[in-house]
């Protein structure tokens, strides 16, 4: 491990299962700090904002903040900023996420428009919630079919919380794209791009880094893919069978994130 000089890592079920800590990662990342590797935490996570996120992060111990927080929100303004510029977007989302989503027109709107002239340009997912009822899954349906672009900032299937596993908009984007016929751009974890986003924030190549996460797919697989070293954790999402069942092998497994110094070391 002497070439790595920076560690990717994801939040939630990795650091945190509902917003507390996991055994030993408030520790373990103490000790990553202190051994002078970049830390960026990757996340898909869109119900909080960064500096929410790293509000929340810092008030239970672990030493970071909103610099070292690459979430798909901002990665996903940063897309839209480059690749769709002045595009109107009606955004489906459970959290307020509107201060990661700056200069990103249509996400403060609460009612979309069906005319031709303010009809949205992009439709914009983000993660899953009480807000993803028939109504406003049939709405951004019929923005679809009128020619609207589907934006996704992630895949994810479910999530871990302290009450077990919970659904997330990956399946509701299943069904918009087969419904619609289309097929998403994914801007959060597994995208290539949002990996190439935290190896410039940490000055790194993708030789030099490795990324824990929890998910096999779209956290260590994706970053092995580009070239970064995968670490998977069984803790959060992680299931026997999903690993079993995975379209490649991790480079390392570990029980907890609690293991990392020592795989460092």
């Amino acid at each position: 491990m002497d070439a790595v000089r920076a560690v990717l890592i994801d939040i939630d079920g990795v650091l945190t299962v509902s917003w507390q800590p996991l055994p030993g990662a408030v520790e373990a990342l103490r000790e990553v700090r202190a051994s002078g590797l970049g830390v960026a935490l990757v996340t898909n996570t869109t119900s909080r904002t960064r500096a929410s996120v790293a509000d929340t992060l810092s008030g239970a111990g672990f030493p970071v903040s909103a610099e070292d927080i690459l979430t798909a929100p901002s990665v996903t303004a940063r897309y839209l900023a480059d690749h769709c510029p002045g595009a109107r977007c009606s955004l489906l989302n459970s959290g307020d996420i509107r201060a990661d989503l700056v200069g990103v027109p249509g996400v403060d709107d609460e009612d979309d428009k069906d005319d031709e002239d303010t009809a949205p340009d992009v439709v914009l997912l983000g993660g899953a919630g009480p807000e993803f009822d028939y109504t406003a899954l049939n709405r951004a349906f019929g923005h679809l079919q009128r020619g609207a672009r589907l934006v996704a900032m992630h895949r994810s299937l479910y999530w871990r919380t302290d009450q077990g596993l919970q659904l997330d908009s990956g399946a509701f984007l299943l069904g918009l794209e087969r419904a619609a016929g289309v097929e998403a751009v994914v801007t959060g974890k597994p995208s290539p791009a949002f990996f190439e986003a935290a190896l410039a924030r940490l000055g790194v190549g993708a030789g030099q880094a490795l990324m824990v996460g929890d998910d096999i797919e779209n956290d260590v697989l994706a970053a092995q893919r580009a070239g970064i070293t995968g670490v998977l954790v069984r803790t959060g999402k992680y299931r026997p069978e999903t690993h079993r069942a995975a379209s490649g092998e991790p480079d390392h497994v570990l029980d907890s994130f609690a293991d990392l110094p020592a795989l460092l070391r």
